[in-house]
């Protein structure tokens, strides 16, 4: 039984997955979604069990937006004390692989909570975007930072400026996302890559997708530093001693994330 209102969560083979769930408002995000969203997140990452988790939406989109009904009426002050984008600050500590799967739309919002994911699957037919320009507004959640140190300033300007949608094949050459898919394969797709990275050490994974995460934000000196001790930590773990000797006896290894 789905405990949450706004989102579908469930669990096999290792995946924890994340279902956006307002098809018939295209999944637009409202706070209370947001908060189920993050929730889950940490649930999962709680989770022995759980290796990968998969977000996606629901229906013909992603997610197409914010919820604009719930924030239309609001002041500076308003939003200043409710402080909302804390929220989705959380995303950055989770430690497991995030993929996201992204069909119809991923826009302003929704395009930010794509971007939190560590990979972006997405359909062929898939658009991306930031319209706030359009509402008067701008991205809150990220979106102007994330984008930027993704794709650089220029193309990122393009994007933020104009409000325009742009293509699954345009995001897949500018590296927003890692692959465009045939979208009655999206999911199966999505899912056999996740299971790929459900086989590899918990404990590898974990500080690989740390070490990357500094690596955007650090200069070069001090990446390097953060990588050589995620490095040395790895040997202090039974993981690395089963990998190292299953190499040398030429069998397959068997981790168990300790």
């Amino acid at each position: 039984m789905n405990k949450h209102e706004y989102i579908a969560v469930s669990e096999r083979d290792g995946l924890g997955f994340i279902e956006l769930n307002r098809p018939k408002v295209l999944n637009a995000i409202n706070r209370p979604m947001v908060s189920e969203i993050v929730e889950a997140f940490e649930e999962f990452d709680r989770n022995d069990n759980v290796k990968v988790i998969i977000l996606s939406g629901k229906g013909r989109a992603f997610a197409a937006g914010a919820d604009i009904d719930e924030m239309s009426e609001d002041g500076a002050i308003d939003l200043e004390l409710l402080n909302q984008f804390t929220e989705w600050d959380r995303l950055a500590w989770i430690k497991k692989p995030i993929i996201g799967a992204v069909q119809g739309f991923a826009l302003g919002g929704g395009f930010e909570l794509a971007l939190c994911c560590d990979m972006l699957f997405a359909a062929e037919d898939a658009s991306f975007g930031f319209p706030e320009v359009n509402l008067g507004v701008m991205p809150g959640a990220g979106g102007t930072q994330r984008l930027t140190k993704l794709i650089g300033k220029s193309r990122a300007m393009e994007w933020l400026l104009s409000g325009d949608r742009f293509t699954a094949a345009q995001a897949l050459q500018w590296g927003v996302i890692n692959r465009a898919i045939a979208p009655e394969l999206l999911m199966e797709e999505t899912e056999k890559f996740a299971k790929k990275l459900a086989s590899k050490p918990p404990l590898s994974i974990r500080l690989i997708k740390e070490s990357v995460h500094k690596a955007v934000d650090y200069s070069l000196y001090e990446g390097m530093q953060y990588e050589r001790k995620n490095f040395y930590l790895l040997f202090a773990s039974e993981d690395q001693k089963e990998g190292m000797k299953a190499f040398v006896e030429k069998r397959k290894p068997h981790f168990k994330g300790k």
